[in-house]
């Protein structure tokens, strides 16, 4: 259980260090820390350095907490996440987020790799999360309410804001990035899944799937923060010409689109007032 004893821990282990205030916090995900060169660091800590944080234990995931400016905005960025498959818990994995918003974050941006499931997605596009189905068997909202950072039930009706969507719609035009709109279903992970797996998830009304983001969401809006998550698909799942796929086949395709998502995060913050 994650308390605000421990949530303060880490904050104020970051304040002794930064004391300025970060306008916008990201968490880049799988094959996606080349953000982080666009980024004036002035403060780069290993999360082993601050207490309380899990540790990156997946490949692609540097495990740094980096603080700095992106298009003269003062960012925080998490370069590596957590995910409840190595082991930790909803609460642990959304800890990051809890200190962001002490320290004054008010806007998240969260990006990660998944798998298309709308026969419209082509490995390598990008899609902005307009919804999302926890599929994850757990809540990181479970347990005492922390009163002092939001309210017993939280309301989900807009996850993602429409401000920041609209936002990204534009920049992607002004960019000519090609970019979907769709659903993000979380599922447990480790292993991808079967093809019977696929139809039913594609049934329920996912555009894509993947193992992390929405735990992050539920907290960020559980403290009024306003949220844009953006996929890359790494591979098509279509269960009717399924294909083996590994990590490296992942990362080859996060790599492929990595500019473009770069380009868009960097074009979007430009935006954010």
């Amino acid at each position: 259980m994650v308390s605000l004893a421990m949530i303060n821990d880490a904050t104020n282990a970051i304040r002794v260090r930064y004391s300025g205030t970060p306008a916008i916090g990201i968490i880049l995900g799988t094959g996606l820390g080349a953000l982080a060169e666009c980024i004036k660091v002035d403060l780069s800590i290993p999360y082993e350095d601050i207490p309380h944080f899990p540790v990156s234990t997946v490949e692609s995931h540097t495990g740094r907490l980096l603080i700095g400016t992106l298009q003269d905005k003062p960012v925080m960025v998490m370069q590596g996440r957590f995910h409840q498959y190595e082991g930790y818990s909803l609460q642990q994995i959304t800890l990051p987020v809890r200190v962001f918003k002490m320290l004054g974050v008010r806007t998240l941006i969260v990006s990660n790799a998944c798998g298309g499931m709308n026969p419209l997605y082509r490995r390598g596009d990008i899609m902005l999360i307009d919804d999302h189905i926890n599929f994850l068997g757990d809540n990181p909202l479970i347990g005492p309410n922390l009163d002092e950072l939001g309210p017993r039930f939280p309301d989900m009706s807009e996850p993602y804001s429409q401000r920041l969507l609209s936002m990204a719609e534009e920049s992607a035009l002004e960019l000519g990035i090609k970019v979907h709109r769709g659903v993000y279903v979380a599922v447990t992970g480790p292993n991808l899944e079967t093809r019977a797996e696929y139809r039913f998830l594609r049934a329920l009304g996912a555009d894509v799937v993947g193992m992390s983001t929405v735990p992050e969401c539920i907290v960020a809006r559980h403290m009024d923060m306003d949220v844009l998550g953006l996929s890359i698909i790494t591979d098509q799942c279509f269960p009717d010409s399924l294909h083996p796929v590994s990590l490296e086949h992942v990362l080859e395709a996060a790599a492929i689109a990595e500019p473009k998502m770069t380009s868009l995060v960097t074009h979007i913050v430009s935006k954010v007032s």
